[in-house]
């Protein structure tokens, strides 16, 4: 492995979406993964759409940089494989509710027997304390928990949930991030026993939402939605081209501004006491955002974005995948990359983010079969004989 993570194996026995993508992060980094499924039906996000030929094109994305064997931790035989496992490993990935790893007899006391300095991340949708900490935790939940639902609309009209479970990998996030200040305290502290993080992806989306709780402390403000208008700057918001394509457009800056008022032709707005500066500007924003409207209107998409972005002007198109595909910036920098995958040879992932000049991360394969590895992991590291293996697998344990 190469990346700053090398020499780094994280065992990830999560699920779905957001403990996977938190292992996948540190896999991007150059950290050992090895993803940990139940037998016969394994992570239940292989039967997410999209497939291809039966295959989860999801599950492959999320997944990606892991090898993949099969275990059934719930049986006494699978939880002796698996404290033989652990101890080569230093990161812990889980995500079941709290309390099932202790009926599993895999309480964090058990862990840290077997690997005492191991850091246990903990993904859950609330936590693992208090009155929700035993609830269900997925993504449409953890946003509307956070806040996120109740702004994602028009006003007047239902709440809105983001076209992709937004607050998982939001969660994944923090979630790596949590690993690797727990790391960085272990290489300060070589002596320092393991560590147990405690994620609640709803508290990730609270704080990604960071205005929305001093805003009603010190204002005792309602968030309300505005739908494709700007909450903090104007003129600002969605608006159509004379071909019927959108773009986003946001006066982000009081230069900004200006360079909008002189590439239209209206210089004059600058100096009007009304639009001086944003916190007025805000008070006019309709009035503004029908200027706006007007000036995108009349023309081109390729025009508007043109002329916008060339005069400095904060623009950008409303891409549907496929135009991400091909748009010439994602090209050169070859922000969607290509992995090896057993089924269909190469598929396209987003690249690695950030990308650090000295150590940088890769993406190297899509996310394997289940039990691709089960061979390698139980007969090479294991030493288990062809036939113990096969028995394990006759009885369901692996």
């Amino acid at each position: 492995m190469n990346g700053p993570l090398a020499g780094i194996r994280v065992l990830d026995i999560s699920n779905v979406i957001a403990g996977p993508f938190a292992a996948a992060l540190l896999g991007d980094f150059g950290a050992e993964v090895l993803k940990v499924e139940l037998p016969g039906g394994g992570d239940p996000l292989r039967g997410l759409p999209p497939h291809k030929d039966g295959k989860p094109l999801l599950w492959k994305a999320v997944n990606r940089n892991k090898q993949a064997i099969t275990l059934d931790l719930r049986k006494p035989e699978g939880q002796a494989l698996f404290g033989r496992l652990l101890p080569r490993f230093h990161v812990l990935v889980e995500n079941y509710r709290p309390g099932t790893l202790d009926r599993w007899n895999l309480s964090k006391e058990v862990l840290w027997k077997l690997q005492p300095k191991l850091v246990i991340l903990r993904v859950t949708g609330f936590g693992q304390t208090g009155p929700y900490s035993g609830y269900a935790g997925f993504a449409r939940l953890f946003e509307a928990y956070a806040g996120l639902t109740y702004i994602t609309r028009a006003p007047g009209e239902p709440p809105m949930h983001p076209g992709y479970p937004i607050g998982d990998p939001v969660g994944g996030v923090f979630g790596a991030f949590g690993v690797l200040a727990a790391l960085l305290h272990r290489a300060k502290n070589p002596d320092a026993p393991g560590q147990e993080i405690d994620l609640s992806c709803t508290e990730a989306m609270m704080r990604l939402l960071e205005v929305l709780p001093i805003e009603y402390d010190q204002l005792g403000q309602v968030h309300e939605p505005i739908g494709n208008g700007n909450a903090y700057v104007s003129p600002g918001g969605m608006f159509r081209s004379a071909d019927g394509e959108w773009l986003t457009f946001t006066a982000a800056t009081q230069s900004v501004f200006e360079r909008f008022c002189r590439l239209i032709g209206r210089p004059e707005l600058i100096a009007d006491p009304k639009y001086a500066n944003n916190p007025m500007r805000m008070q006019h924003q309709h009035e503004l955002n029908a200027i706006v409207t007007q000036w995108i209107g009349a023309r081109p998409f390729r025009d508007a974005i043109r002329e916008l972005s060339e005069a400095g002007v904060s623009v950008a198109p409303v891409y549907s995948n496929r135009d991400i595909a091909v748009d010439p910036q994602v090209v050169f920098r070859k922000s969607i990359t290509r992995v090896e995958d057993a089924d269909f040879g190469s598929v396209a992932v987003p690249c690695v983010v950030p990308r650090l000049s000295a150590t940088p991360g890769e993406a190297r394969s899509a996310g394997p079969s289940a039990g691709a590895h089960n061979a390698e992991v139980y007969g090479g590291w294991l030493g288990l004989s062809d036939a113990e293996r096969a028995a394990l697998e006759r009885d369901g344990v692996i």
